[in-house]
């Protein structure tokens, strides 16, 4: 299908939102939204605010199909108000994960350096599904360790960091992996634990009170894809996760066996997983307690409306009540 719609002006963009029953009233500060954050972010973000309708299929099945007009009593200021409260969310993730980041950073070179200074182009200091290459004639590939190797020293070779320079100039760049992992970025190292064996692995993750090697992989993965939908700058509190963290079975980890509860609303996939995965992941790292209670904190001040509450983003109703979010 070709695209017909032509470029409307601001004041043209303003007047079509109120002709969607987005109650306006005062059509220079809703330009000025419009121009700090665009037509299609404003109403990403009110999309929660639209009507919807059932729908039949051929098939005789029921659907819900959202509708192009606003819900009665949709106003600027909602939208005005989720986009101030997903700011401050993205900011608080970025702080948490970025913290996270680096004490994963010192743990698995802190690991593996016990093997060798150079374990990672080591294959015997990792899991064989990490080392193994494709040899298949049809389509033969090298190993995820050897690819894995290739994005680091594009990483390392571009870096201007003082001690990049240092092991390039003396030691003809031939750093150790202590050293390597200061310069990796979650995604990297998220790669690397997996390869890792699983004595190794279930070190790294006891040190952040993770029970299984499975189950820190699949946060680490998680916690990178918030953390570049946050760095992006893209919509955040309601987002279903494309990469939901594994929730653990009842009494393994039990300031996270709320995630369990079949009244949870969002299920899996909702923000809130992966907040709680953040804040159970710092316990261990902060000497004072204090990301979850700002946390808490910013539950507390959403702007709740018609169409959004707190539950929209995954939290339970119950949320105060449990220690998880307590200093």
């Amino acid at each position: 299908m070709e695209y017909t719609k032509k470029w409307l002006p601001l004041e043209a963009q303003v007047e079509w939102l109120v002709q969607r029953g987005l109650e306006v009233d005062d059509p220079a500060r809703a330009i000025r939204l419009l121009e700090s954050v665009g037509y299609y972010r404003l109403t990403g973000y009110l999309y929660p605010f639209l009507e919807s309708g059932e729908q039949v299929d051929g098939e005789g099945r029921t659907t819900i199909r959202m509708l192009n007009t606003y819900r009665p009593g949709t106003a600027l200021h909602h939208a005005e108000a989720i986009i101030d409260f997903d700011r401050q969310l993205r900011l608080l993730v970025m702080e948490g994960v970025e913290r996270i980041e680096v004490a994963v950073r010192m743990r698995i070179g802190y690991v593996l350096g016990r093997s060798s200074p150079f374990a990672h182009e080591d294959p015997s200091c990792f899991d064989d599904s990490f080392t193994r290459a494709n040899t298949d004639s049809r389509d033969p590939s090298p190993s995820k360790q050897v690819l894995w190797l290739e994005r680091v020293k594009d990483r390392r070779d571009s870096s201007d960091e003082q001690f990049v320079a240092h092991f390039r100039q003396k030691y003809d760049d031939h750093m150790p992996v202590w050293a390597l992992t200061e310069l990796l970025e979650l995604g990297h190292l998220a790669k690397l634990y997996r390869g890792m064996r699983q004595k190794d692995a279930e070190e790294v993750a006891t040190a952040f009170g993770i029970p299984q090697k499975k189950m820190m992989g699949s946060w680490l993965a998680s916690l990178n894809y918030v953390r570049n939908v946050a760095a992006h700058h893209a919509r955040l509190f309601n987002r279903k996760l494309q990469n939901a963290p594994s929730r653990p079975a009842a009494g393994m980890v039990p300031l996270l066996d709320h995630l369990r509860d079949p009244a949870a609303p969002k299920g899996d996939f909702g923000t809130y997983n992966a907040l709680a995965i953040i804040a159970y992941m710092l316990r261990p790292i902060e000497a004072e307690r204090s990301w979850a209670p700002r946390l808490a904190e910013l539950f507390r001040t959403f702007p709740t409306s018609h169409a959004l509450s707190v539950q929209s983003m995954g939290v339970p109703e119950d949320w105060h009540t449990l220690d998880l979010w307590r200093g």
